[in-house]
């Protein structure tokens, strides 16, 4: 009987390291943008991603020498984006990070029980160094930018038994998302579990090996933008001749992408306190205030200049949300006002089989349905 070879996910492949260079739940499948884009290399397109989240659309583009734009409202997402279109050697990123941690005394450090407990006091001191030096950049380099999203990989995760071998610096987190205060707090005094002290240049050493060789690019980390794609005046005046969209929008019912991950944002200089308060992506107050959000972005997705536009979207909601999403995908192409021709729907699984999911803590959580469209702008 011929065994069955299974093939490992690009995700787990050396040679794609870099657009893992920080784990983000929701987490969107490398494979999924590299087939899309695949079928369009051959005419040379310019891709869009306008919920660029950690810029995987933007690494597949690169993977194939495509030029390519991003937009997101999180800057922890387009922190990491930014580094996926970077270039930069091994070597000279550690040795920034090394002029930060000894030449910075940080004047910054959080003393709240959870930063006390999160990390080792020495362990916190040198982050914060990075953290004040990389705050006091005044011109991005490939260098301090693929420093930040390293940080931001390494900043908390899983503790390893053998410090040596460790990749995170904090005590016991998941790796994907920042887990709220006072259910970290009281997870470590039941477990009995306390930080151990990482040097932060050994951990970052470790990460960065992994990724040593960036590759080339077409691109420069300034084609990911902080802003809104609700906003026309959000997309730059030299990014209008894109001819394929890949993306994927936020979750229906999904609001809290930056408070989810407010322990990466406070390392960009956020506050040292999860904050409800600000970068909503779309309004999620109801259906049809959702479908008209996300109708003014297709709006403003055909207003390039190209002579034609292929969208592909993977659309999903979240499970405690009774919504039909291939209506409400639907919906929101009708409210743009303009024409598409759908040319596909298909459903895409769960979220689970895109490793969109990733709880440290062991929580049971139903999966999200999600679901493949391809639609073309009709002149």
């Amino acid at each position: 009987m011929r065994r069955e070879v299974l093939k490992t996910p690009l995700a787990y492949q050396r040679h794609m390291a870099l657009n893992a260079i920080c784990p983000y739940f929701t987490m969107f499948p490398l494979e999924y943008p590299l087939k899309v884009l695949k079928k369009h290399r051959p005419h040379n397109p310019v891709v869009m991603d306008p919920f660029c989240g950690r810029g995987t659309t933007l690494f597949a583009a690169r993977q194939l020498g495509l030029k390519s734009w991003g937009i997101d409202t999180s800057p922890v997402a387009v922190a990491i984006a930014k580094a996926k279109l970077a270039q930069a050697t091994f070597e000279d990123i550690l040795d920034l990070a090394s002029t930060f941690v000894h030449g910075i005394e940080p004047i910054d450090v959080p003393d709240s029980s959870f930063f006390k407990k999160a990390f080792h006091r020495k362990t916190l001191k040198e982050i914060c160094s990075i953290r004040e030096g990389l705050l006091s950049v005044q011109r991005d380099t490939n260098e301090s930018v693929l420093l930040r999203a390293a940080m931001l990989g390494c900043l908390h995760g899983p503790q390893s038994k053998d410090t040596s071998n460790s990749g995170y610096f904090s005590n016991q987190m998941p790796r994907t998302f920042s887990s709220k205060p006072e259910y970290a707090l009281s997870y470590w005094k039941t477990h009995s579990l306390i930080a151990k002290k990482q040097d932060v240049l050994q951990v970052l050493a470790r990460k960065l090996e992994r990724i040593s060789e960036t590759g080339e690019t077409q691109n420069s980390f300034s084609h990911v933008r902080l802003g809104s794609s609700e906003l026309i005046s959000t997309l730059p005046g030299n990014a209008r001749n894109f001819s394929v969209v890949v993306t994927s929008p936020p979750y229906y019912g999904m609001r809290t992408y930056v408070p989810d991950q407010w322990l990466r944002n406070w390392f960009l200089g956020g506050p040292p306190h999860v904050d409800y308060s600000g970068h909503p992506q779309l309004c999620h107050t109801g259906q049809n205030a959702f479908a008209q959000s996300l109708g003014k972005v297709w709006r403003n997705m055909a207003s390039t200049q190209a002579e034609s536009l292929e969208m592909y979207v993977r659309f999903g909601v979240i499970p405690s949300s009774p919504v039909d999403a291939i209506q409400l995908f639907s919906n929101s192409l009708e409210e743009s006002g303009l024409r598409w021709k759908c040319v596909y729907t298909a459903s895409a699984s769960s979220a689970d089989a895109g490793k969109r999911q990733a709880d440290q803590w062991n929580a049971k959580s139903t999966p999200v349905t999600e679901y493949d469209f391809h639609v073309r702008r009709v002149d």
